[in-house]
């Protein structure tokens, strides 16, 4: 019998985040620092938008761009946070940020096409790109400056296939962060190579270190960017599965099409939930998302000052709910630490090579769990690498 599948699908490895999820599911009483899952649970006013929404029958499909007044929220949404400035009609509501980063990768690809992707970043970013026909080039950021890009970076990976940048800020899974300052040292490289930026800023409103900018706010970069984002990590509404994607004409045209053969449109009921959650965002001035972004620093705080005091070195994080933590000092790769620690303390961490070449000595920590779980989990951690020393 011939092989069916094709061939960039088989070629791909299996996530190296759901890996260490699966198993942890299966084991009584381990703690998961792996999977970045909010734990707060979905706003009771959000909760109770959808539920009505069934009660009154609101469950066919809506337009493929998604509900009117959503796109419009989150238009409006976009320009007074974040100075973003998209109309509604460049809108799309997606099925959560995983679609719009593969709509818009199969938007632009041609095969052979060099994407740019920061490593180590979030690992869907190389099989989307992968899939879509493109080459994915890592851009290799180090911990000695944060695994901040910067502009030094980006010229020495592009060539002339190089067709966009994948800019993916706040980071999964370093929690770095790009300031204004640092994003208008890039815009002119990007402008200079001609570059569309694709960026994936799903964690927007988790940013310690001040407001959250992005570069689509920058003159000339709207017009060459494509803005992802969604309700996933702010809203805690991960199962939800409701994003958007906002873009330039031409690559919002491509996109809806895709969206419309592919996908059709996102769920009414999650779409009528997101409505609310604008809606009571804009009357509370996002005091919600507030308290949950100051509890996430909170963790953040103790668990990075617990491992660096157990010599594995991390920065604090700037943004997002994960810390990348160096484990060089216990003699073993990032792999070895991982499997050790889940079998030996059933603490469970990602292996830094899930994210990127350069993470080989690292493990990604998601704090997005009570402090109950991350002081439990730091004690079983101090043990294991008390045990080999």
């Amino acid at each position: 019998m011939r092989n069916f599948v094709n061939k960039k699908a088989a070629s791909l490895q299996p996530s190296g985040i759901r890996k260490f999820f699966d198993i942890v599911q299966k084991m009584d009483g381990a703690i998961s620092l792996g999977v970045g899952e909010p734990d707060f649970v979905t706003p009771w006013n959000v909760r109770d938008a959808a539920i009505r929404s069934i009660r009154r029958g609101y469950t066919q499909y809506t337009g493929n761009r998604g509900l009117p007044e959503l796109r419009d929220l989150i238009s409006e949404y976009l320009l007074k946070r974040f100075n973003a400035e998209y109309p509604a009609e460049r809108i799309i509501v997606t099925v959560g940020a995983s679609e719009a980063i593969d709509l818009s990768l199969r938007a632009v690809c041609d095969e052979g096409d060099e994407i740019l992707v920061p490593s180590p970043s979030y690992v869907s970013y190389f099989p989307a790109v992968t899939l879509a026909g493109g080459t994915p080039v890592a851009v290799n950021c180090t911990a000695d400056n944060d695994f901040i890009l910067t502009p030094a970076l980006l010229e020495s990976v592009i060539t002339p296939k190089t067709k966009a940048l994948i800019l993916p800020y706040p980071n999964n899974p370093t929690g770095a962060v790009m300031t204004r300052e640092q994003l208008e040292a890039i815009a002119p490289v990007i402008i200079k190579h001609d570059l569309l930026v694709i960026s994936d800023e799903i964690y927007a409103e988790l940013t310690y270190t001040g407001k959250h900018f992005s570069i689509a706010a920058l003159p000339n970069m709207a017009e060459r960017t494509v803005y992802i984002g969604g309700f996933s990590k702010a809203f805690a509404m991960t199962g939800w599965r409701v994003g958007f994607v906002c873009s330039p004409a031409e690559v919002d045209a491509a996109m809806f099409k895709i969206h419309q053969y592919t996908i059709l449109c996102a769920p009414q009921m999650s779409q009528r939930a997101a409505v609310c959650a604008l809606k009571e965002g804009f009357a509370d001035d996002f005091s919600t998302v507030a308290e949950m972004r100051e509890e996430y620093f909170k963790r953040g705080r103790f668990l990075a000052g617990c491992l660096n005091d157990l010599g594995l070195k991390c920065f604090l994080p700037k943004g997002a709910f994960y810390l990348f933590a160096c484990i060089k000092s216990t003699g073993m790769t990032g792999d070895e630490f991982a499997n050790a620690l889940l079998k030996e303390q059933k603490v469970a961490v990602v292996p830094g090579t899930a994210f990127g070449g350069g993470g080989e000595y690292f493990v990604r920590c998601s704090y997005a769990t009570s402090m109950q779980l991350l002081s439990e989990a730091v004690k079983r951690i101090e043990a294991f690498v008390a045990e080999h020393k």
